[in-house]
């Protein structure tokens, strides 16, 4: 079983024209599917359009992440609302709260992150949190708006062990990029050497945060997802086969990757 790169943004320019190229140094590197997420309505309408192109390599989740939260309207909601119900959308998001940069503003942010999660409810697909300095504000509004025990993962988790403790608390997992290969992220490795392994989720977040041994390099790549998986595998003391198949096996149950019949 290939490496799946849970969280990607294959809409952005540095990928422009190069999806062929990008996915044939996926299948060199062992990684089978990649999920690209869309950030805004028209960067969603290009997620699920190349999920449409390669459905069986490419999937979508699609939502406003925090960054747009001072441009979205209810009428942009609705229009979101109506992309979540595409086959090819595999998960709402990545959706939440950025209080590390002012790019949006906090009240505008809750707003809209609220408004979402009230459009989420009972369509029965996972969702992606985006959540950066702001948990004690992203936790209340999920298990306000039932989201306890519901399949929501925290991508591109950097907290410490108790945030990560409080996101388990509520039947919530995280998931993990390149972040952890890098030698100052010590804390971040204790976690990840000692989290589930049958909720243990791998991700790129390319074009960013390229991991170790490719670190600086630009644009990061979706093939990279290995390098991650690799040092997870050495980290917990397992071979590198059985830490692609169990993130694998997680990441298609997770996010019930199936190819789309329509």
């Amino acid at each position: 079983m290939g490496l799946i790169d849970s969280h990607a943004h294959l809409t952005y320019p540095e990928f422009a024209g190069r999806i062929e190229d990008v996915l044939a140094q996926c299948r060199a590197a062992g990684v089978d599917k990649v999920i690209t997420i869309g950030t805004s309505l028209s960067d969603a309408r290009q997620a699920i359009e190349l999920a449409r192109q390669y459905p069986t390599r490419i999937h979508a989740a699609v939502g406003f992440h925090p960054h747009e939260a001072d441009k979205v309207s209810e009428a942009d909601l609705m229009e979101m609302g109506e992309l979540w119900a595409d086959p090819r959308v595999v998960a709402l998001g990545e959706m939440g709260l950025d209080y590390h940069y002012g790019f949006a503003n906090r009240e505008n942010q809750k707003k809209v992150f609220s408004r979402q999660l009230e459009l989420a409810r009972g369509r029965e697909k996972p969702l992606v949190i985006h959540c950066r300095e702001a948990l004690d504000d992203a936790v209340p509004l999920l298990v306000n708006q039932g989201f306890t025990n519901q399949p929501v993962v925290f991508h591109c988790f950097t907290g410490t062990r108790a945030e990560a403790d409080r996101i388990s608390e509520h039947g919530w997992r995280i998931s993990f990029t390149g972040i952890v290969t890098f030698p100052k992220s010590g804390d971040l490795q204790e976690i990840a050497k000692v989290y589930p392994a049958d909720r243990l989720i791998v991700e790129t977040d390319s074009p960013y945060l390229s991991p170790v041994p490719v670190r600086g390099v630009r644009p990061n790549e979706p093939a990279h997802v290995a390098h991650v998986a690799r040092f997870l595998a050495e980290l917990r003391g397992i071979s590198f086969d059985e830490l692609a198949a169990q993130t694998s096996a997680n990441t298609n149950r997770f996010f019930r990757l199936t190819q789309p019949t329509a």
